[in-house]
């Protein structure tokens, strides 16, 4: 299990490092005019926009439930430095979203210890965040994410 831990963190340490985007607890309006509409969502619930690619072209949310989805325009594949951890991204990802938490989390898949973990869950906690997979837990600057990744073999809009 602490083998398990240290794992999942270190990938999503990469994962946060490469994904940086203006999702954190920015109060300023998004800076990149070239970011989607659900990159702006996430900031106004305390998330930093790193945790989206750039290749969003639609989402829908239900501002009483939390239910979210988003649609990329392809799947979606991002190597996290520095140890090189691969993340994929599906065509469809869905959830819920509140204040300060992402639950029901699916879509988004990180390789680690040659094995494929779902994310299933992100809190805001301070100035980290803390991605869930399962019942393991791994904490991350999220400052790491403040610029929204580009999908490898994409070139970024900005």
């Amino acid at each position: 299990m602490a083998e398990t831990s240290l794992f999942l963190v270190s990938i999503f340490l990469l994962f946060v490092v490469l994904s940086s985007a203006n999702f954190s607890q920015n109060p300023n309006p998004n800076p990149n005019p070239t970011l989607s509409p659900a990159h702006d969502q996430l900031m106004k619930y305390g998330f930093p926009v790193g945790l989206l690619p750039t290749n969003v072209f639609d989402y829908t949310l239900n501002r009483i439930s939390g239910d979210f989805t988003v649609k990329l325009g392809d799947h979606c594949k991002i190597t996290l430095p520095p140890d090189n951890y691969l993340a994929t991204y599906s065509k469809k990802i869905t959830g819920k979203l509140v204040e300060g938490r992402i639950a029901e989390l699916d879509g988004i898949r990180v390789r680690a210890f040659f094995k494929w973990w779902s994310i299933t869950g992100i809190r805001s906690s301070g100035e980290d965040l803390v991605f869930e997979v399962g019942m393991v837990t791994a904490k991350y600057p999220s400052k790491n994410f403040d610029e929204s990744p580009a999908c490898e073999g994409q070139r970024s809009s900005s």
